[in-house]
């Protein structure tokens, strides 16, 4: 019997190591989002803050910005658990996920959660640009050529890029 458990333990200790390092390459890849979405956050926060007008204009980008990202972590994920060959863990982190525009249209077409979420995040690609989203860029622009004018949320998103690069998923 003590035999039959170790022989059990020890045929699931890959399976096992093989969910904790899923799991860990899942909360790097969880933790690149949310540092993505604070950065958009408080890009336009601070674009809002110096010309009142690009507030729903930003509020309309932001949007697409959280379809985005929420499609791919919701699509990491899945071909985490699923299909790995639209992933390439050796790159950084932020180039681990390889969808095509076209993968994200097949998604969108198919009735689950998961096309649900791509349906909104190919339609956002697809629709017309809000009328202000030339003066969003143009404001986005001139913020990134002045790096005081930033420099606390580029750090702050600098320094959060830098920590999750630093976690080994092995």
């Amino acid at each position: 019997m003590k035999l039959a458990a170790i022989l059990l333990s020890a045929a699931m200790l890959p399976a096992t190591a093989l969910a904790a390092n899923d799991s860990c390459e899942s909360q790097k890849y969880h933790q690149y989002i949310d540092a993505s979405l604070t950065w958009y956050q408080q890009l336009v926060d601070i674009t809002v803050e110096k010309d009142a007008s690009l507030k729903d204009v930003g509020d309309w980008f932001l949007e697409g910005r959280k379809h985005h990202f929420e499609l791919n972590r919701e699509m990491f994920d899945w071909y985490l658990a699923n299909d790995k060959e639209k992933l390439d863990l050796s790159q950084p982190v932020e180039s681990w996920l390889k969808l095509t525009q076209q993968d994200v249209k097949a998604l969108a077409e198919q009735h689950s959660e998961l096309g649900k979420t791509a349906k909104q995040a190919f339609d956002d690609r697809q629709s017309k640009p809000h009328p202000q989203n030339y003066a969003l860029r143009s404001a986005f622009a001139e913020l990134l050529t002045h790096p005081g004018k930033i420099e606390k949320p580029l750090n702050d998103y600098n320094k959060a890029m830098t920590a999750i690069a630093d976690i080994s998923c092995d």
